[in-house]
């Protein structure tokens, strides 16, 4: 099963923009002997290198992440002006197994990570089209898939595992194939494509197989959608939560890449959340390599809150290592609080309590944002 966490950010100076920053320095140092005056309107930025095993970073309206799942070896990103190229890749699975990563950028929300403003989750019914382009670019030497995923849920989450994974396969390299058998083929979006249907343990997988390597394609995300929908596993009441272009690798993978990214929604834009319903507050006490939590969930709205899930994303570098109160699961840095069965209610101006401790290395920082079932809170 795919397990795609966010996690945390990592940013790595590349060496070209010291040698850029050298050379301006010099140049500037040069024009003011001669009694030049120069305005320096910009500083040079280096591309973002994400090393982390969950590691994202935002860029524009998307998200990179570097997602190595599958795989203690080492995995980086860099990401470039509407894309990302495999840095690094080392270490191999089995090619009868799970693939050990999967580095995309991605429109909509994933594990609680949105994307800037993102008009996902989105439900079916209200999408006129969801236009994406992608290119991707190959190289030798490795056992891949490059594929386009699509994900669904019967609700508009923006965390934990969707029902059902729509993939498409611009290429695959080596002897892998999708979950399941194949079912046959279909015509879609004017391509014909070899149908997978199957079941990883976690979520639904329809996959479509494209007979030769496709590197570049402009298409209606809702063609697969469709299919999906035909295949019986999603319908049009179904959300679809984001959409996302990368790498499977099994071996290597350095140089891979996708050059370009980019999806718009129209008549969808996320689904409508009650206005200050809930309320979290958030206290720590830290020292030099722990803390404890402690959060305390207000229902702010006016019908009482029966079962309650609470998200949030922990900064770079913290750990959770036992709680109370809840159920506290945790990957990466994405966690997830649940009721125990004595505190499962909230009443209308009622609150309910937990707390954790955990673990942490440089700067400690609280989270910024939290949602309950799926609804963002405001921060007291």
């Amino acid at each position: 099963m795919k397990h795609r966490q966010r996690a945390q950010r990592r940013r790595t100076e590349r060496p070209r923009g010291r040698r850029l920053r050298v050379a301006l320095v010099a140049l500037l140092t040069a024009l003011a002997s001669a009694g030049s005056v120069v305005t320096a309107t910009a500083p040079v930025h280096a591309d973002a290198e994400l090393c982390g095993q969950w590691a994202t970073t935002v860029q524009g309206q998307y998200v990179v992440q570097n997602n190595r799942w599958g795989t203690s070896a080492e995995q980086c990103v860099e990401t470039t002006g509407s894309g990302f190229r495999v840095t690094r890749a080392d270490g191999s699975v089995s090619t009868s197994g799970p693939p050990k990563s999967y580095p995309s950028v991605y429109l909509g929300c994933h594990y609680t990570n949105c994307s800037p403003g993102s008009p996902l989750p989105a439900q079916i019914s209200g999408i006129g089209s969801l236009n994406s382009s992608v290119t991707f670019g190959y190289v030798g030497g490795a056992i891949y898939d490059a594929a386009y995923d699509i994900w669904l849920d019967p609700t508009p989450r923006k965390d934990g595992v969707n029902r059902t994974e729509i993939m498409i396969w611009f290429n695959r390299v080596g002897q892998v194939q999708p979950v399941g058998r194949a079912v046959g083929t279909a015509t879609v979006g004017g391509r014909s494509w070899e149908v997978w249907t199957g079941n990883n343990g976690g979520n639904d997988v329809i996959s479509f197989v494209a007979p030769a390597a496709i590197s570049g394609w402009s298409f209606d995300v809702m063609d697969f959608v469709d299919q999906a929908i035909g295949h019986g596993l999603a319908t049009s009441s179904w959300y679809v939560t984001s959409v996302q272009a990368g790498f499977e690798p099994w071996q290597n993978g350095a140089g891979l890449s996708v050059g370009s990214f980019s999806a718009t929604v129209d008549g969808g834009g996320p689904p409508p959340e009650p206005a200050g319903t809930c309320e979290v507050g958030y206290g720590t006490n830290s020292w030099s390599s722990g803390f404890t939590a402690n959060v305390t969930v207000t229902n702010t709205g006016g019908s009482p809150v029966n079962g309650w899930s609470l998200g949030f994303t922990l900064p770079p570098g913290q750990a959770v290592a036992n709680a109370w109160n809840a159920a506290v699961s945790s990957a990466g840095g994405a966690v997830t609080a649940r009721n125990l069965d004595y505190n499962a209610t909230i009443p209308p101006g009622g609150s309910q309590s937990f707390g954790f401790q955990g673990t942490h290395s440089g700067t400690f920082a609280s989270p910024d944002a939290f949602t309950l079932n799926g609804t963002r809170c405001t921060v007291s």
